[in-house]
């Protein structure tokens, strides 16, 4: 996070405005119609997914699993509360990858020093040690919080506030994203069923250093995006810099407190519980000194103001979605049939059928909305993906009622997904796109981790409902996270007209105000 007010005297941070202007980007039409730079970022995201979804994916196997098979031999609630909190705390820790690149280095080199935290993450984790691999989740999550807002950011940097191939070029970028995610699970699965759960997680390292050798060698290609910190600290800073890291300090020690506290005593469920009250903190610090900042102006006051409830939507919409890894890992492993043509499926699998439905929907999707004209408004996109998610939920509470006495067939997760991926498409890329134009410019970065913090809140409150509805079945659960967010949804549905309007106020100019129909 900045500073909450701005340092006097002729050293004083510099506006905006007087922020170095990157380089013109080179080939500007070269990769189907956009920027080579985006190629560039597209197989440098591509190969973090591949490395981050395949560690998701075995993660709460691994965490469950009992210690004579090399698991670690947690209960299966507190495993899948450890993995939302997991999620907690890669999206949390984007607020650091942000400040750092807004601040201090800038975006490139956040994502190289990300990268490289990660690949040491997952070599400890290839390491049959308790410790070690407590040590290199951590790594994972650090390196993912300095890497995953960044490399988005410098996606929009490519392109003008007013460029129609904003939105497109996020459904590609989102497109290589999920390649990624598709060929995680299946080929770390693979690794974990011929050499174990280590097996596995080194895949996932030599996934990250093929990430990295795509994005040093395709430095050249991003003219510049992502070289310059937009709003460096100045010796001005030093004293309110100082009194940030004091108060975020301070606040990680209360969370910690506070959850022991609660928890009766100092655990894993203590860690779960402290991320969660963090995670759901952080989005609201951050908004408050965005909105406090003399660096933004009254336009961008007016953007953010109409991104709030976008904010809203999307921590509903990640609480169901990244759920795939905890309780929906769970009912693919004990409420599904397995058995499929004398084949027996392994769990993983399943994680692998939403990035499959967005290779084969994402170009359909960037098609549709450039044949629409990026109609309908950006709120509306949201309050239609919020719905498909809340109805996924309430098709698996309707399908676990209807097989409660049986396992469930492969189809139920199946459906699950596919309304999942509808509504991720509506919503996931563009919101990264509304996000990189809604951003105050003294703040490009971490609006970017406020855009990451969403699935953190959500990971947040499943942590907590995980373990506050033990017991209740799969009908109850998901049948009443799918409904309260429909509630949700249709009230989306009924202030649209006011962010839209909030968004329009906001416009830099009458053309982008026209995006906005």
């Amino acid at each position: 996070m900045s500073e909450q007010t701005e340092p006097s005297g002729a050293s004083a941070l510099r506006e905006p405005s007087e922020a170095p202007q990157r380089r013109e980007v080179p080939r500007d039409r070269a990769f189907f119609g956009h920027p080579m730079g985006l190629f560039t970022l597209f197989n440098t995201e591509l190969w973090e997914r591949f490395s981050y979804y395949g560690m998701r994916a075995i993660l709460l196997f691994y965490l469950t699993d009992s210690v004579a098979n090399g698991g670690l031999g947690l209960d299966d609630t507190l495993g899948a509360a450890m993995v939302a909190a997991y999620g907690t705390g890669v999206y949390l820790l984007s607020v650091v990858g942000g400040w750092l690149a807004d601040r201090v280095i800038g975006a490139r080199r956040s994502v190289l020093y990300g990268g490289i935290v990660i690949a040491a993450g997952h070599v400890a984790l290839t390491i049959p040690s308790a410790g070690f691999s407590y040590l290199g989740i951590g790594l994972v999550a650090l390196g993912t919080g300095l890497l995953k807002p960044n490399v988005s950011s410098m996606v929009g940097e490519l392109y003008g506030r007013e460029d129609p191939r904003r939105d497109s070029a996020f459904s590609i970028f989102y497109m290589g994203i999920n390649i990624g995610s598709l060929a995680a699970p299946l080929v770390v699965g693979l690794a974990r069923s011929i050499g174990g759960y280590h097996a596995g997680f080194a895949v996932a390292a030599v996934g990250m250093g093929i990430a990295l050798v795509f994005f040093v060698l395709g430095r050249r290609l991003l003219g510049g995006a992502g070289d310059v910190a937009p709003n460096p600290l100045t010796a001005a800073d030093r004293p309110a810099v100082t009194r940030m890291i004091l108060v975020v300090v301070l606040g990680v020690l209360v969370a910690v407190a506070v959850a022991w506290v609660v928890s009766g005593g100092f655990g894993p469920a203590t860690f779960v519980d402290a991320l969660s009250y963090l995670a759901l903190v952080a989005p609201v610090a951050t908004l408050w000194v965005m909105f406090r900042s003399p660096k933004v102006t009254d336009h961008e006051r007016s953007r953010l103001r109409a991104y709030v409830p976008l904010f809203v939507a999307a921590t509903l919409f990640w609480m169901i979605f990244e759920q795939a890894a905890s309780t929906l890992a769970q009912y693919a492993e004990s409420r599904t049939d397995l058995e499929v043509l004398g084949t027996t499926l392994s769990p993983e699998l399943f994680q692998s059928i939403n990035p499959a439905l967005i290779i084969l929907l994402a170009p359909v999707f960037a098609w549709l909305w450039v044949r629409l004209d990026d109609r309908p408004p950006t709120a509306v996109k949201f309050a239609i993906g919020l719905t498909f998610a809340a109805l996924s939920f309430v098709f698996l509470a309707g399908m676990s009622a209807v097989f409660a006495d049986t396992k469930s067939p492969p189809w139920v997760l199946g459906g699950v997904y596919l309304l999942q991926t509808i509504g991720e498409l509506c919503l996931s890329p563009v919101g990264l796109a509304a996000t990189t134009l809604l951003a105050p410019k003294a703040f490009r970065g971490q609006a970017m981790a406020l855009w990451f913090l969403a699935p953190a809140a959500g990971n947040a409150i499943t942590a907590q409902l995980v373990q506050a509805t033990e017991g209740a079945s799969d009908t109850a659960y998901f049948g009443g996270i799918g409904l309260v967010a429909l509630v949700f949804a249709g009230a989306m549905f009924a202030i649209a007209p006011w962010v839209t309007r909030h968004i329009r106020a906001g416009a830099e100019s009458d053309a982008e105000a026209a995006l906005q129909r």
